[in-house]
């Protein structure tokens, strides 16, 4: 009895750093690749992720701007709190997540080589999501029970994540590692599994408000940005996965004091990351995510994620 009661509880912890580890999101705070947004958790638990990304850019700015061959490198901590529950007899999550910048960007102004810095918080992201079909709310016992026979699963979920403004801000800098304003990114998902496999696909809506205190003064506002993202997960045992990703977003152009700009947003994205085991109680995630931009304006961009994610 209680080999077999081991054996169920090593087979848990196994199991949740498989769903979790890939909790911990890309620690850049734009919506980023993130597989197994919408895994089976058991409900009231409690989840910790913290990690460290290094990124390189080329950005592409405004020509009207006079800024040309900007090059950035950008080191980022990022923490994450995940608490489980239930409510309406389905399983729901809330998450926290904050990240510390520090960035170095390095270009030409109106043709005068110059190089600026910038360090501190990047904005808090809160999100809730719910499993609308599948995932049964269930604990301790009677989840692994159910995760140990279900070989065929389907999930369905939505969330809503939004994006504070409480990043570090200037109003008469144009480059900030905050943003100044709301952004809403409601979501829907749908998840399945079959066997080792497991399939993804997610729809998120990016809505922001204005930020009335847009680089000395002006208004800056920005039209929704539309994203849908893929990931193809394999599991070689529990708590060991490896999983591709990739995803294509477009619109967000912007207006600042009623000019349009021309800053129409269309990027591809991939990642492939892989996840393990180191305790009982935690594991270890590395990553890799690459961006690439189809417009004149916008980023290129290459970042080396490590994870780490406890839970109890």
């Amino acid at each position: 009895m209680f080999f077999h009661y081991k054996l169920r509880k090593s087979f848990v912890c196994r199991l949740l750093f498989f769903q979790l580890l890939i909790f911990l999101a890309s620690p850049c705070l734009s919506e980023e690749l993130e597989p197994r947004r919408w895994a089976h958790l058991p409900i009231d638990t409690n989840f910790f992720g913290s990690g460290y990304a290094y990124t390189e850019a080329d950005i592409g700015f405004d020509p009207v701007l006079k800024i040309e061959d900007v090059d950035m490198e950008m080191d980022t901590w990022v923490a994450k709190y995940i608490r489980s529950f239930s409510i309406f007899d389905k399983t729901a999550r809330v998450s926290v997540l904050q990240a510390y910048q520090e960035g170095n960007w390095s270009g030409l102004l109106d043709g005068t080589p110059k190089k600026i810095n910038r360090s501190g918080l990047a904005d808090t992201v809160v999100r809730f999501a719910i499993n609308l079909y599948g995932a049964p709310p269930l604990r301790g016992k009677k989840y692994a029970e159910y995760r140990a026979k279900t070989r065929v699963e389907t999930i369905i979920g939505a969330g809503l994540s939004v994006q504070l403004p409480t990043g570090s801000y200037m109003d008469d800098k144009l480059i900030n590692l905050g943003t100044n304003r709301f952004t809403f990114r409601p979501q829907i998902g749908v998840t399945h599994t079959r066997g080792k496999w497991s399939t993804e696909a997610t729809g998120i809506v990016a809505l922001h408000s204005d930020n009335t205190d847009f680089f000395n003064g002006k208004k800056l506002e920005q039209e929704p940005l539309y994203s849908v993202h893929s990931h193809l997960i394999y599991t070689f045992r529990p708590g060991v996965w490896t999983s591709a990703s990739a995803g294509y977003n477009y619109g967000g152009k912007s207006t600042v004091d009623g000019a349009k700009k021309d800053d129409l947003k269309q990027n591809l994205l991939w990642a492939l990351a892989f996840g393990f085991p180191v305790s009982r109680h935690l594991g270890l995630k590395i990553a890799y995510v690459g961006t690439r931009t189809q417009e004149s304006t916008g980023f290129d961009s290459d970042s080396f994620v490590v994870g780490a994610v406890a839970f109890w």
